[in-house]
């Protein structure tokens, strides 16, 4: 029997630290996505035991500001493109008002942590979303494009095909073979 499953990645990883932090008898308080509050102290020992613990499903602790100003604007990205109407939005105005700096000061601090720009990253983010979109099969590429806030098709399939080297219609073509050869 083979199933398709549909999962929020946001909601996984919330409740696998979650396990983990209570596994270890640590009180915390969710602050936000990838930001909690631990309310005991912690000596180095139990920080490092807990680092060690999340570090093989990709958990890391940042502790470096100008990582953690880093890790947020990933975050904002990541919210902002897998929000289900995020066509109101401009990506500049939404992370400055969300992280309360200017867009040119989050940028610079970026690049400068990452050696990539805010917008490649949005790239990223946004075919990722597209491939998930194309494999759940629940939409068209008109509508994907809609979705994630591209001017035509056309647009879209140029991104996608400079990131993956294929287009999104190459790529369902593989999904749909895939799906017939595994029936």
């Amino acid at each position: 029997m083979k199933l398709f499953i549909k999962f929020d990645i946001n909601t996984i990883c919330s409740l696998y630290l979650k396990q983990n932090l209570e596994e270890n008898n640590v009180n915390f308080t969710t602050l936000g996505f990838g930001e909690i509050e631990i309310e005991d102290n912690l000596d180095a020992e139990a920080l490092e035991n807990l680092k060690t613990k999340l570090a093989p499903c990709g958990f890391e602790v940042v502790e470096n500001q100008k990582s953690v100003l880093v890790q947020k604007i990933k975050d904002a990205i990541i919210e902002l493109v897998f929000m289900d109407d995020n066509n109101n939005y401009k990506s500049s105005v939404f992370l400055a008002e969300k992280l309360n700096h200017s867009y040119g000061y989050l940028s610079n601090v970026f690049s400068e942590v990452t050696y990539s720009s805010i917008e490649n990253f949005i790239i990223l983010q946004k075919i990722e979303r597209a491939k998930q979109l194309i494999i759940i099969n629940e939409m068209s590429l008109t509508e994907i494009a809609f979705l994630l806030n591209y001017s035509s098709v056309a647009h879209l399939s140029t991104q996608f095909k400079n990131t993956t080297g294929i287009t999104p219609s190459a790529f369902q073509r593989i999904i749909k073979k895939r799906r017939e050869n595994l029936k």
